[in-house]
């Protein structure tokens, strides 16, 4: 990371001199930026606010982590600028940014698969069937789908411990979606939690645990979980970079955001912390465990978030 930030920052201070339209001003500034929401998103949005304080250190750069929908909350209400989210904004939580007079933009950060994870003495599963995650997590399973043997006859006759984040989670929202239907939800009889990882911790500790959450977590904690592969009817596919990239690892790869409101145009340092995010985080974001858009895709970000701030 050290070396990173050297070279961020080298970049940073080239780019003030070059004229271009996208550059961050060498002007040190002051204020502060406030960014709650997505914990899948933290990672990425915390390693750039740690950059970022190296060349504006007199920017307070605070991350919080409400969830994707707890973030909305606080954004539609004014209380940050900056909303980390693992979902694309819902028209509930527009309609209240837009009762409050808050305009905004949201920008493509990275690409993101949702790891499906069990216990490393877990020796039965090699991979799920998305008919089969449908079937242990649809609401219906709820006080029906108990041990692992109803899902193949195969497997123990042992209680089957589920994990996964909070119903405020973007990322619960995807799974929920992607594997049981659109608005249909989850069943709610499993160990919730906005923190990714207490479900890091719960899998690791239960040999008969299964969960979810996103794929830079499980790479933070190799040695303490066992990644499975989903079978979308072409294969088992386990996440990686290429698969996620590709949108091979279907249905579970997906883009992240962030969403950035009003004070983009009339603060500073808010509009420069935006800058700097879309042009550094190419740069970062395999570093802390995601895949990075293509450069011609941070492009178009960096032209939408342009066209917002000079509207």
């Amino acid at each position: 990371m050290k070396k990173l930030l050297l070279s961020l920052t080298t970049l940073f201070l080239m780019s003030c001199g070059g004229g271009t339209e996208t550059e961050t001003s060498s002007e040190l500034l002051s204020g502060d930026v406030k960014i709650d929401g997505s914990s899948t998103v933290y990672p990425i949005t915390e390693a750039i606010a740690e950059e970022f304080r190296a060349v504006q250190p007199n920017v307070k750069v605070t991350v919080g982590v409400s969830g994707t929908g707890g973030g909305f909350k606080k954004f539609s209400r004014g209380e940050t600028s900056i909303s980390n989210a693992s979902r694309p904004i819902k028209d509930s939580e527009a309609t209240a940014c837009n009762e409050n007079n808050i305009s905004y933009v949201g920008l493509s950060v990275a690409y993101d698969g949702l790891a499906v994870l069990v216990n490393p003495e877990n020796t039965w599963v090699d991979y799920f069937t998305v008919e089969e995650l449908e079937k242990i997590w649809n609401p219906e399973a709820q006080g029906k789908i108990m041990y692992w043997n109803q899902i193949r006859e195969e497997w123990p006759n042992e209680e089957l411990r589920l994990f996964g984040p909070g119903t405020a989670s973007g990322t619960y929202d995807y799974f929920a979606e992607a594997i049981c239907g659109k608005k249909v939800g989850t069943r709610g009889d499993y160990t919730a939690s906005e923190d990714d990882h207490v479900l890091v911790q719960g899998i690791a500790g239960d040999k008969y645990g299964l969960g979810f959450f996103g794929l830079a977590y499980y790479e933070e904690n190799k040695d303490k979980l066992k990644l499975v592969g989903v079978d979308n009817g072409n294969g088992s596919v386990s996440p990686s970079m290429e698969t996620v990239s590709n949108g091979t690892y279907a249905p579970l790869s997906r883009p992240i955001f962030i969403y950035a409101n009003n004070t983009a145009k009339d603060r500073k340092e808010v509009k420069e912390f935006v800058e700097f995010y879309l042009n550094n985080a190419g740069a970062l974001v395999e570093d802390v465990g995601y895949i990075p858009l293509q450069p011609k895709e941070y492009e178009i970000e960096k032209a939408k978030f342009k066209s917002f701030i000079t509207k």
